[in-house]
C-alpha cells in the first residue's frame, strides 16, 4: 500500500553509474508520493545539486569520482544540516558504514535490497527515521556491543597528582613535595 503525502517526497539521486540512476528514476517515477528532482554522477555534483535543489531525501552512493560519499555527506551537512541522506551502495565495510552514519546519514542500504525495501527506506528517512539494511544493522549493533576501552589510569589523574608521583619517583619526601 502506497503512503501518499500531500506534496511528493523530492529526491536527489547520486550515483556514478547511469544505469543505476535511470533504474532508480524509473522505480521512483511510478510512486505517486515521490518525485526525482535531480541526478548527480559524482559526490561533487551531489553536494552542489543538494544545495541548489534542497531535496527532501538524498540517495547517495559511497564510492564515486571527484568526491566520495562520505565527503559529500560532510559537505552537504555543512550547509544543509537537516538534510536527510540515505546511502545506497554496494559497500558494507566498517570503514564506510560507521563514518557515514556518524557524519549524518539516516539510512544505509545495500544495492541488493529489494525495490520495496528501498521505497520503504526513502519514506522512513523522509520522516526522520533510520533505515538500515539487515547486514548493516548487525554491524552497527556489533560495534555498539564492543566494550569501550577503559581510560588509562594516568588519564584519570589530575595534573597535580601526576606532578606528585613524579616528585615521589625523584625521591622527594612528603614534606618536600608539600612545600
Amino acid at each position: 500500500m502506497d503512503h501518499v503525502t500531500t506534496q511528493p517526497i523530492r529526491i536527489l539521486i547520486a550515483d556514478d553509474h547511469a544505469v543505476v540512476r535511470e533504474g532508480l528514476q524509473s522505480l521512483i517515477a511510478i510512486k505517486p508520493d515521490m518525485q526525482v528532482v535531480g541526478e548527480a554522477k559524482d559526490g561533487f555534483e551531489a553536494a552542489s545539486k543538494a544545495r541548489a535543489l534542497q531535496p527532501d531525501v538524498i540517495l547517495l552512493d559511497m564510492l564515486m569520482p571527484r568526491m566520495n560519499g562520505l565527503d559529500a555527506i560532510c559537505e552537504i551537512k555543512t550547509y544543509l544540516p537537516d538534510a536527510r541522506i540515505l546511502i545506497l551502495t554496494s559497500f558494507a565495510e566498517d570503514d564506510k558504514v560507521l563514518p557515514a552514519i556518524r557524519a549524518g546519514a539516516l539510512g544505509y542500504l545495500l544495492k541488493d535490497s529489494s525495490p520495496q525495501e528501498l521505497i520503504a527506506a526513502i519514506r522512513d528517512v523522509y520522516h526522520g527515521q533510520s533505515a538500515l539494511h539487515p547486514t548493516i544493522a548487525r554491524m552497527v549493533i556489533g560495534e555498539l556491543r564492543q566494550p569501550t576501552p577503559a581510560p588509562s589510569p594516568v588519564d584519570a589523574l589530575t595534573e597535580r597528582e601526576i606532578e606528585t608521583i613524579q616528585l615521589v619517583a625523584e625521591g622527594l619526601s612528603n614534606q618536600e613535595i608539600a612545600d
